[in-house]
């Protein structure tokens, strides 16, 4: 992009800045959409993992090691496209995301998933504070609203899509054909945002001119092709009397102390030399190494010993018996102490993470915690509302189940690109406010839902209602927190909006979850006290119970978010003004 595209003199940079928004933002879905994919392939998964899955607990990490990335890494993913440049951390973060990719594609055992899932997570979590801060590069306060709307619809298309993306690919391949997919997509979109952005945008790094680093690449290849011989051990090369020697380990029993896997290895490191060192190198690694530095590096990495702490201690418990899991209280015990240091950090660094000032301003903040709020009410829907499915009507089919959100997806995307455009004429906080309240009018209409409600077509009000309501309110939040802030500064906040979002939806489902489960009990031992051996029939208004619970306590969690906005993002600046107030600044 050359200079400000808000400032263009003709259309080439407008259009230009158009088109990477449009790729930025089907990455941002479709790294969305990879955060609850594997929960249909989760047992494929662990029969490769040999994985009982009587086990299913140990499988665990596959899901929160995805999170942690995603989460653990966004502050300073975001600070380093606020000092490098929005689209040379889209690439990199579909790079990564890509690595991630084929890494789990080829994956043998849990520590090598796990490692794959944390670098998706890393990627895909990176591509929405520069996402989010592209649009405030390409569009005015007052004009932010509809593209910001826009993209947070695909965001949250993205994380509903993902389960149903799985269940396709299942229906006709194995499960790594899920990661192959993203794989190919991760590669087209890095380029086609290269390819868009040309060396026409003021974050393009000098480079010098010549062939590119031959070595490296021819590193980079055979460091592929070897891990991946490695990781999948190929039947007929394993039988054969030449080929069969490189698989036959050194020592133990590991794949990697092969010759393979030696060679992998060397010619990982070659490549890791060639970019430190190279006139031209694939990836300029010292760039990078500097900008961690100047990003905060120490700040970033207390600040994600926090957040994992918490991500650990809520990801990994089993809800129907616990808030947290047994280990969650040393988890919570080191994300205080980290938070603390982190905080102590932030007062002496000359240059921290988040820049003193940064989100001081009282809509800053406050989208910050509106923003808990509405992923403490939103993962009910995306959890509960297929549950409830399960439950009643769909006991049979988990596909059907999770069909029925649809219904619910479909009204998002449309009220977060109305909420977008309603942002332009009326404040934030008025805008948010309806959005959550119009969902916690529907998880209400939810509470009253019986085992044959799904069947009955008024059903489609509550769903449509709630969707609708989340959408609304999701451009407001993100409008009223770049508003409040520096451009400066728009990366790191707009990852801490995630964050915030994202934390939410961990320690509602957690707590929601807990207290329905205790209503669960409850109302199956009074269902058996009134009508004494129907086990089954008291199983199921039990069930209802527990779901209707979660209901009732996400309606809380919405109405809390509507009464913060309207209290918290007052004189926030994002709509126009209309023509008497154009004529009273014009004097």
């Amino acid at each position: 992009m050359g200079g400000d595209p808000r400032e263009a003199p003709d259309g080439t940079t407008a259009r230009r800045g158009l088109l990477l928004l449009v790729f930025a933002s089907v990455a941002v879905a479709f790294a969305a959409a990879d955060t609850y994919v594997v929960v249909l392939a989760l047992p494929e998964m662990m029969g490769t993992a040999k994985i009982p899955i009587s086990e299913l607990q140990r499988a665990a990490p596959i899901i929160s090691g995805f999170l942690l990335g995603y989460v653990a890494m966004l502050p300073l993913i975001g600070r380093i496209a606020d000092l490098r440049g929005r689209v040379p951390v889209l690439v990199m973060s579909l790079a990564v995301f890509a690595v991630g990719s084929l890494i789990t594609a080829l994956a043998y055992d849990l520590p090598s998933m796990v490692t794959g899932r944390f670098l998706q997570g890393v990627g895909g979590g990176g591509l929405v504070p520069a996402t989010l801060a592209l649009v405030a590069d390409i569009y005015p306060a007052e004009r932010r609203g509809l593209p910001l709307g826009i993209v947070s619809g695909v965001q949250e298309l993205g994380s509903v899509l993902g389960p149903l993306f799985g269940a396709l690919v299942l229906a006709f391949a194995p499960w790594q054909y899920i990661f192959a997919i993203n794989l190919a997509v991760g590669v087209v979109l890095a380029l086609a945002i290269r390819a868009v952005a040309g060396g026409h945008h003021p974050e393009s790094t000098p480079r010098p001119r010549g062939l590119p680093d031959l070595i490296g690449l021819l590193a980079a290849v055979v460091a592929t092709v070897a891990a991946a011989i490695a990781m999948t051990r190929p039947g007929e090369l394993q039988r054969d009397l030449t080929w069969g020697q490189l698989f036959i380990p050194y020592t133990g029993d590991g794949r990697w102390l092969t010759p393979i896997g030696v060679i992998a290895i060397g010619a990982g490191l070659v490549l890791l030399l060639r970019c430190l060192f190279a006139r031209r190198p694939l990836v300029d690694v010292r760039a990078w190494l500097r900008h961690l530095v100047e990003a905060d590096l120490v700040g970033a990495l207390l600040l994600a010993v926090a957040l994992g702490g918490v991500i650990l201690a809520f990801a990994t418990a089993d809800p129907e018996v616990q808030v947290f899991s047994e280990q969650g209280p040393w988890y919570l015990l080191g994300a205080a102490l980290a938070t603390v240091a982190f905080l102590m950090h932030l007062r002496r660094a000359e240059r921290p993470l988040i820049p003193r000032g940064a989100i001081t301003d009282r809509p800053a903040w406050g989208s910050l915690l509106v923003s808990f709020f509405i992923g403490s009410a939103l993962i009910a829907a995306l959890i509960d509302i297929p549950i409830f499915a399960r439950t009643t009507i769909y006991r049979d089919s988990q596909l059907l189940s999770a069909l029925v959100l649809v219904r619910f997806l479909v009204a998002l995307p449309v009220g977060a690109v109305i909420g977008g455009y309603l942002t332009r004429r009326w404040s934030a906080g008025l805008v948010t406010a309806v959005g959550m309240v119009a969902a916690a009018a529907g998880f209400l209409l939810m509470t009253r839902w019986d085992e044959n409600a799904l069947e009955h077509p008024t059903a489609n009000v509550a769903l449509v209602l709630a969707g609708f309501g989340f959408g609304l309110a999701l451009a407001p939040v993100n409008a009223a927190l770049l508003a409040s802030t520096a451009d400066a500064v728009h990366g790191v906040a707009s990852a801490l909006v995630v964050v915030a979002r994202m934390i939410g939806m961990l320690v509602g489902i957690s707590a929601l979850t807990t207290i329905g489960v205790r209503w669960f009990y409850q109302a199956n031992l009074d269902c058996l006290d009134d009508h004494p051996g129907k086990t089954g029939y008291c199983g199921t208004q039990a069930a209802l119970a527990q779901e209707h619970t979660v209901f009732f306590g996400a309606a809380g969690c919405a109405l809390a978010a509507a009464v913060l906005a309207l209290w918290l993002f007052r004189g926030a600046q994002t709509r126009g003004m209309d023509t008497r107030e154009l004529l009273r600044a014009a004097g």
